[in-house]
């Protein structure tokens, strides 16, 4: 009975990023539309990497049903502001223009603001802007009266079966040409601009998606907030 009580218990909330596109399927270099209100402050709709990146962010709910209706009203609202720009729905990026002159976020002169973005410029030199522009969810959950051991207990079976989540639900099969120009990349084009691999699942997930060879080599512990805590330590 405990076990049912505690995952009927679970609280989630949303964090959806997408860009902002125009009819033809390119990014949309526009500023964020002040209609959306403050991208530094605003507590639903905000800028995640890119200037032309939303991230709509739901508040925290214990259904489902909840979660989904409130997610919807904040599209509602974005939609009503973006003209006849569109939000891109998949993971891998619309059309893109040279890395350069892809847009950071923007937040202001504030010192809060200008860190925000220096922090933005800094990603972009390490790992270029066209990789900060995949989008993806943020499912965030917590359960009641769940110990810290239990969530690195949960943390554990995620990675050890998350293979089978990314082939089930984390289809990335194509992606535009503009996402690889001057790359290696041993894609097969599938037609226009749309590059793919027979039976690839996930490209975003892969070698040329949302990877860092410095977070690979590091060595990061699941056992106990001890050990997990120094291996972050060791890898700084």
């Amino acid at each position: 009975m405990k076990d049912k009580e505690t995952l009927l218990g679970i609280r989630r909330g949303i964090e959806k990023e997408s860009l902002r596109a125009l009819p033809g399927g390119g990014l949309a270099l526009t500023p964020h539309r002040e209609a959306l209100g403050a991208a530094l402050t605003h507590p639903h709709i905000t800028t995640d990497y890119s200037e032309s990146q939303l991230e709509l962010i739901t508040g925290v709910h214990a259904g489902v049903d909840a979660v989904l209706t409130e997610l919807t009203e904040i599209h509602q609202a974005v939609y009503r502001a973006l003209g006849d720009e569109r939000l891109w729905v998949g993971s891998m990026p619309c059309g893109l223009p040279a890395d350069e002159t892809i847009p950071i976020g923007r937040y202001g002169s504030s010192n809060v603001g200008r860190a925000k973005s220096v922090y933005r410029m800094g990603l972009g030199q390490r790992y270029g802007r066209r990789m900060q522009t995949i989008s993806g969810i943020h499912y965030n959950w917590s359960l009641p009266g769940v110990s810290t051991e239990g969530y690195f207990g949960a943390i554990r079976n995620f990675r050890r079966d998350g293979w089978l989540l990314l082939y089930l639900f984390g289809a990335s099969p194509a992606l535009c040409d503009s996402f690889v120009a001057g790359r290696e990349h041993g894609l097969q084009r599938l037609s226009g601009h749309t590059l793919y691999l027979p039976h690839a699942t996930s490209l975003r997930m892969g070698r040329l998606g949302y990877q860092s060879d410095a977070q690979a080599s590091i060595a990061v512990t699941y056992n106990c907030l001890e050990s997990y805590a120094a291996s972050l330590q060791q890898a700084l």
